[in-house]
């Protein structure tokens, strides 16, 4: 323990180094550079790390550290078991159409950008969207929606935003900075791009489908279209996420 470099020396390693026929020199065998990780890594990044060593290492322990002081060791089995429980948890609190995070990390998240100095919450929305589901089925909206969805993956790219599904056609993203009319300006562009794909040439010609309208009675609805509402903390600071 202490503010030193560690090294590993698996059990299996010593017992072939001492089975030669002159055993092992002494101050050999313990150079072998361990895999060591701060306790604040994400799990599931630990796991990538450990999983791409080479096969003679694959199952050597990972060595955990505190502010550079060894914290402690963890096998192989107990990592990955450990992130099939996290994999499993997220799952649950995942929106099953895009795979993206639902509603109830979306909260977690909010209540902890109220800490941050700077922030934006974006609220993107496809506008007519009901109509298009009505006039191309809904398999064709869930369609559009993955492609929405895979969109913003692209644009808002963890670890410097957030991206969460509200559910339906209705997306979030939190941004830790003020900058925010560069990428809203993008998301609008590359959709218009990308909705082309899910409309057939008479409704792109005539920039509308018909659809039923509030009195009952068909009538031209424009195409899908995606809006984006923003609010920063940039002029006024929140005591509550709602």
């Amino acid at each position: 323990m202490g503010e030193q470099s560690v090294s590993l020396m698996m059990l299996a390693r010593f017992f072939q180094q001492i089975g030669t026929q002159y055993g092992m020199p002494c101050g050999t065998g313990y150079e072998r550079r361990a895999l060591v990780v701060d306790y604040a890594e994400q799990i599931t990044d630990v796991s990538v790390l450990a999983m791409n060593r080479s096969e003679e290492e694959l199952y050597d322990l990972v060595l955990i550290t505190a502010e550079g002081i060894l914290y402690g060791a963890v096998s192989i089995r107990r990592l990955l078991l450990a992130v099939a429980d996290v994999r499993a948890e997220m799952a649950i609190f995942m929106n099953p159409l895009t795979g993206l995070p639902g509603n109830r990390i979306i909260d977690e998240r909010l209540y902890q950008l109220l800490q941050l100095d700077f922030f934006s919450v974006l609220y993107i929305d496809l506008d007519h969207f009901k109509s298009y589901n009505d006039s191309y089925g809904f398999k064709m909206g869930d369609q559009l929606i993955q492609a929405t969805a895979n969109l913003l993956r692209k644009l808002f790219v963890f670890p410097e935003a957030f991206l969460g599904h509200i559910g339906g056609d209705d997306f979030i993203a939190i941004l830790d900075h003020h900058d925010f009319r560069y990428v809203c300006e993008e998301v609008i562009t590359d959709f218009e791009k990308i909705k082309r794909m899910f409309y057939n040439q008479d409704d792109l010609d005539n920039q509308y489908v018909l659809g039923e309208g509030r009195t009952g009675l068909n009538r031209p609805i424009p195409l899908v279209s995606v809006s984006i509402a923003v609010v920063t903390n940039h002029r006024q600071q929140y005591e509550n996420i709602d």
